[in-house]
């Protein structure tokens, strides 16, 4: 009899650009709960503060941002308590910079453990991509927390449905950063200086989409390039749907929604394509 009869599982080298399986990923969800635990305690082990700096690096940020584009620069926030806008913008933003820069490095930083076990290269991704979505929900009570302090004290805030889509924006920002992140690092296995690009460009990113400043600001016949970039709209909806600034354009949604499926599509093509070879490279 073939002694491969007796084997439970058989890994068999595959070929093609779309060879991909995601659906191996559930089989190794353990794997994926043990490094979203491994990384989500050593984020801030061996700090004073520990935890707390999940909460003032957003904190730290909306009171810089208050002082210098609210009170020095004077840009309008659309009537909304200055402290309530930016720190919108800067939950949202941060969970997408976080699954872009710390996805970006998959292959280099993981190349050790990649060289002696097998298992599914997209879980270390997809793992960050959770502890950033943990991340995010605490930052985001924190916000919470200040909305219903402004609300009470009577500011022109206006929730609205849109509320209810939170979750999809949510998934499509997680999706939208693993999708770029993993196509940055199947580049830089090649190209290491897209590692120093990286973060450079998530800080032009983050100007080129309004965080600091409303959408009403920008002329609107130049408004369909912001439907370019994905995280305009999500940022935009994000704001109307707990404050009622700005507005939601259903077009430039679809558009942003398209574009991250691309991205996304792209960066597990890619992903998928250099992992047979990377360590060649690396």
């Amino acid at each position: 009899m073939d002694r491969q009869d007796n084997w439970t599982t058989i890994i068999r080298p595959v070929s093609g650009w779309l060879n991909f399986n995601l659906a191996e990923l559930w089989r190794y969800r353990d794997l994926i709960v043990l490094f979203v635990r491994r990384d989500f305690v050593a984020i801030y082990k061996q700090t004073i503060l520990g935890p707390l700096w999940f909460l003032l690096q957003p904190l730290f940020s909306t009171l810089v941002f208050t002082v210098i584009f609210g009170k020095i620069a004077n840009i309008p926030t659309d009537g909304m308590p200055p402290m309530l806008f930016y720190m919108a913008g800067i939950v949202a933003w941060n969970y997408f910079a976080t699954c872009l820069t710390s996805t970006s490095n998959t292959f280099v930083a993981n190349a050790g453990i990649f060289g002696k076990v097998y298992f599914p290269r997209l879980t270390v991704p997809v793992s960050v991509v959770i502890v950033g979505l943990l991340t995010f929900a605490i930052q985001l009570f924190l916000f919470i927390g200040f909305f219903f302090y402004f609300y009470l004290r009577g500011a022109p805030l206006q929730p609205s449905l849109w509320i209810l889509a939170m979750p999809l924006l949510v998934v499509q920002m997680g999706i939208l950063g693993l999708g770029m992140g993993i196509l940055v690092s199947s580049l830089t296995t090649k190209y290491r200086d897209l590692s120093f690009a990286v973060g450079f460009g998530t800080q032009l990113g983050m100007y080129a989409t309004p965080i600091v400043y409303p959408m009403s600001q920008i002329p609107e016949r130049w408004q369909w390039l912001y439907a370019i970039n994905p995280m305009a709209s999500i940022v935009e909806t994000f704001r109307f749907a707990f404050l009622g600034s700005g507005s939601v354009n259903p077009q430039y949604l679809a558009i942003s929604a398209g574009m991250t499926l691309l991205i996304f599509f792209v960066g597990i093509v890619l992903f998928s394509r250099i992992e047979k070879t990377f360590m060649d490279t690396v």
